[in-house]
């Protein structure tokens, strides 16, 4: 009986800890340590098309927490099946498909709602940024793009 009450236990940690995504990075709005305090190069540019994409997160456990959780869960619902060989072998399949139920799980929490920004720069010059979708653009809307090379953020000008 004990068992049985890990389950719902197991199943909310397991929920509530992969939805704990550090969504920060990227955000237009938001600096690193190493950028705060650095210079920056700016570039000015018109926007000229939006896309609405989706950002994968890397997982800050590298899918141990959905996909460990998710054996460990699917593993004790197994053990309930059968008995001695049979329940061996149910253990061993519940294990391996709440692993593979759990980092589905995780990596769908670990995705972030992102535009891809395509800017014409006031040099001529067509560039596309993807960042997380916290602020709403235009097209035809004067930007500014802070940073350089794959560190680039777009902002309002």
């Amino acid at each position: 009986m004990k068992r049985l009450l890990l389950l719902p236990v197991a199943a909310i940690s397991l929920f509530t800890l992969a939805g704990c995504v550090n969504t920060a990075p990227y955000s237009g709005d938001v600096y690193s340590a190493n950028q705060a305090k650095a210079s920056q190069n700016v570039t000015y540019g018109t926007v000229v098309a939006i896309r609405p994409v989706q950002i994968q997160a890397d997982s800050r456990t590298g899918g141990l927490l959905g996909g460990g959780s998710g054996a460990l869960i699917g593993g004790l619902l197994g053990n309930q099946i059968g008995g001695g060989s049979g329940r061996k072998i149910a253990t061993a399949a519940g294990a391996i498909g709440g692993a593979m139920a759990g980092t589905s799980v995780e990596d769908r929490a670990n995705r972030i709602n992102a535009v891809e920004l395509e800017i014409r720069t006031d040099a001529g010059r067509d560039v596309v940024v993807v960042q997380k979708a916290d602020r709403q653009f235009q097209p035809g809307q004067k930007v500014r793009l802070i940073g350089s090379g794959s560190n680039v953020s777009v902002a309002p000008y």
